[in-house]
């Protein structure tokens, strides 16, 4: 590992033969670029900007330049927490933070956080892999009562149109979680997996595939049913090359796909989201029973994994 700087900001530099990441402490932790040096292909989003401008507490996401793989905890969506109504901010707390590095190791590091705001701790080692990347997590609920939370990696990938998402069989339906969608329809909106009709249009659409950047579209669903299989994959066809994400299912039970295609910020690019609640509102994922739980003064761990492959 070595020091050194991303786009103004202080950087931790994790690199072999194959692959490059490239972590920033002081901007939530966030695992800014994975280049893979193979494909001379660089598979996280990068905001076309020199300088990256350092956000504070309970900054609105959409205004720093996104991009990268950035932790959405203890929420996805601002709103109240149950375990005592105080606000959770636009993605989460911890993603605006500064993380204090706990330890250097030859191919990784162990970054750490604590809430001013919620009684919890969270931990995270970070390992560069020869095929990829392997994040360990450990939230420490240093509360009184059970601690209601949802965790989603975001991760802005670039894409094309040869962009394609794999997901497992039991993904066969999906629910809308935009407001409203051309093709989708309203919030809560159903619709078959991969191939379904535009509520619109009435054509036919492929889900797992990219509409253009000039539809100036945004698409967000969940899967409606929980996972059994803890895996998906973001398929380069042009590069013959995969983005394999592995967790597992028991603990990570649900995933939901953002597209921007065109329609924020102008940028085209998208996102896998494995979650450990539903509708990424902490509120009401407590509500319906679909959250993760820490019991008083304990903790819960989980490990998730990005691997590049081979499609041929």
């Amino acid at each position: 590992m070595e020091k050194g700087t991303f786009k103004g900001l202080e950087a931790f530099i994790l690199e072999n033969q194959h692959l490059k990441a490239v972590i920033l402490p002081d901007f939530g932790g966030k695992i800014a670029s994975f280049y893979d040096k193979k494909a001379e292909y660089e598979w996280f989003y990068q905001a076309k900007v020199e300088q990256l401008p350092m956000p504070h507490y309970g900054s609105a996401f959409g205004e720093y330049t996104p991009g990268g793989f950035d932790d959405c905890f203890p929420a996805v969506d601002e709103g109240p927490h149950p375990i005592n109504n105080r606000k959770v901010p636009d993605h989460g707390e911890v993603w605006s933070m500064v993380w204090e590095v706990d330890e250097k190791l030859e191919n990784g590091i162990t970054l750490e956080v604590k809430s001013p705001v919620f009684p919890y701790e969270l931990k995270k080692t970070i390992t560069l892999l020869e095929d990829g990347l392997e994040v360990r997590y450990r939230v420490v609920n240093t509360g009184e009562a059970p601690f209601a939370y949802i965790w989603s990696p975001s991760i802005l990938l670039n894409m094309n149109e040869h962009t394609q998402i794999e997901v497992p069989e039991e993904c066969d339906e999906i629910i809308s979680t935009e407001p409203d969608n051309e093709h989708l329809g309203d919030w809560g909106a159903r619709h078959p997996f991969p191939i379904t009709q535009s509520k619109e249009s009435k054509e036919e659409i492929d889900l797992s595939k990219m509409a253009t950047k000039e539809s100036q579209s945004i698409e967000k669903f969940y899967f409606s049913k929980r996972l059994n299989n803890g895996w998906c994959r973001a398929v380069q066809h042009d590069l013959k090359k995969a983005l394999y994400y592995s967790f597992d299912p028991d603990k990570i039970p649900f995933l939901s796909v953002f597209k921007n295609q065109g329609g924020w910020l102008g940028d085209y690019n998208f996102s896998l989201q494995p979650s450990t609640g539903m509708y990424d509102d902490v509120y009401v994922a407590n509500k319906i029973d679909r959250v993760a739980k820490i019991p008083p003064e304990d903790e819960n761990i989980w490990i998730f994994r990005i691997t590049v492959e081979d499609t041929e």
